[in-house]
């Protein structure tokens, strides 16, 4: 079926230029602080204004994904994006920034539950495990190529306009998307649905209100109002999660909440999620900062990294086919020793560079487990659960990687006596949590069989 083809290099290069999107800003912040003349505050406002937005509307757009479809989600998340993206670039002052960031995060969140859903609505059965595996290797080359690119054109200053065209690089990449986005199946949605207005409140403020204590809390020293965003996301939240099972039309379909593999895949991607980004953050700011390397240099340090998760995404369905959730297991245990392993190299020249070798070892691990945890879970989830589930883990992406960052900075800014002291801290912090991921993948050992039957039946279903 070619249309399952052409949809692939669609919402890919969306979900490439999503995630392209954080690391890129990172790059540019001092350049942005000294353009504009901003303060810190303000440019981590920059920051995280993207992940707030993005974080807070992947539940509530993954059912109006399902409830006007998927595809014209798509679209209009796409326009969002790119309209946000050129203000950014052109933007005057600081205030206007942070308000192009939001609204660039707004889109990204429109769109990311849909492209999971379209995955599975269009990639006939037998060839969704490699379309997951594409998918984690999209995530893992978008993440760690950010500093990389936006290292380059930074560099290069390029018609003597700044940082300006490091927010225009994610703009043609997002336009060819939305023109290729006639290759997605068009669908008019279900027209009886109904979004739950109260249960998107809910989420919305509840992950607002955690996303942005979280990025903000640790330069502004945790004053009042981070506490009490912690309370209110505690109270709206569990406000949300209690009053499911007596809403005509909940925004997580109740199927979801009673699939153990779907429960525990979530729980996974969460935890995952609070070592992988907050790894790389804490790598280049331990490489440029201590180190003294330039961003470009940061950047083609951790290379090995992003060019082996490549790798071990396209293994992975192989891998997971005849080993099942085991590769969770290992890529965690790998993720765990590279970690351990990075702790004292990074002291000396000799050792960053025998890390080299290490950081690919990672990588691989990293992209093996991505690829696979996305087909072991959603090989489990049928019909209108399927919408809920393409919100949930996009979700629990972003909510753990927004924790990993701020608890990995907390271990690295710790009292101790030198750099590699505090590098060593953080990277322990890293291998506690891919330990407790390996610990939780345990309880998945037992779906290898439903999901080897599940893609078998698929297949038949087809005409595999």
């Amino acid at each position: 079926m070619s249309g399952g083809r052409l949809v692939l290099p669609v919402v890919l290069s969306a979900t490439f230029v999503q995630l392209l999107n954080v690391t890129v800003a990172q790059v540019a912040a001092p350049a942005i602080q000294a353009g504009l003349g901003a303060g810190p505050g303000a440019v981590q406002l920059v920051l995280a204004g993207y992940t707030l937005t993005y974080a807070c509307l992947l539940i509530p757009a993954a059912r109006l994904g399902e409830r006007y479809g998927y595809r014209r989600l798509f679209v209009a998340g796409t326009v969002v994006f790119t309209a946000g993206s050129l203000a950014g670039a052109g933007a005057p002052d600081v205030a206007s920034l942070i308000t192009a960031r939001l609204v660039q995060g707004a889109g990204s969140g429109l769109v990311a539950p849909q492209v999971l859903s379209l995955i599975q609505a269009a990639v006939p059965a037998p060839r969704r495990p490699r379309a997951f595996g594409l998918y984690g290797a999209t995530m893992a080359v978008a993440s760690l190529a950010g500093p990389l690119i936006g290292g380059l054109v930074l560099s290069a200053d390029l018609f003597g306009l700044g940082w300006r065209p490091v927010l225009l690089l994610t703009v043609p990449v997002a336009l060819a998307s939305l023109a290729g986005a006639t290759a997605l199946p068009r669908s008019r949605g279900a027209d009886g649905l109904r979004v739950d207005k109260l249960g998107a409140l809910l989420v919305t403020v509840g992950a607002g209100a955690l996303v942005l204590p979280l990025a903000l809390g640790r330069e502004a020293g945790w004053p009042w109002w981070t506490w009490a965003g912690f309370a209110v996301a505690v109270a709206a939240l569990g406000s949300f999660v209690r009053s499911l099972p007596h809403r005509p039309d909940p925004l997580i379909h109740p199927a979801v909440l009673r699939d153990r593999s779907a429960r525990r895949g979530t729980l996974l991607v969460f935890v995952f999620n609070t070592g992988v980004p907050s790894f790389t953050y804490l790598l280049f700011l331990h490489l440029q900062s201590a180190v003294g390397y330039s961003a470009l240099a940061a950047a083609l340090t951790s290379a090995p990294f992003a060019a082996a998760a490549a790798v071990g995404s396209r293994v992975a369905p192989a891998l997971t086919r005849r080993h099942g959730p085991r590769v969770l297991t290992v890529a965690s245990v790998v993720l765990a020793g590279m970690c351990l392993a990075l702790a004292p190299l990074v002291g000396s020249a000799t050792g960053r560079q025998a890390a080299l070798p290490v950081l690919a070892v990672g990588g691989a691990a990293f992209g093996a487990f991505t690829a696979s945890v996305f087909a072991l879970v959603l090989a489990e989830v049928h019909g209108p659960a399927a919408g809920s589930v393409s919100g949930l883990l996009p979700t629990a992406q972003q909510l753990g990687g927004s924790i990993g960052v701020t608890a990995a900075g907390l271990a690295y800014y710790a009292p101790s006596t030198d750099a590699n002291t505090a590098f060593g801290h953080a990277m322990l912090y890293q291998a506690t949590a891919f330990t407790i991921t390996a610990l939780i993948s345990l309880g998945l050992r037992d779906r290898r069989d439903s999901y080897r039957s599940h893609i078998e039946r698929d297949t038949c279903e087809t005409g595999g």
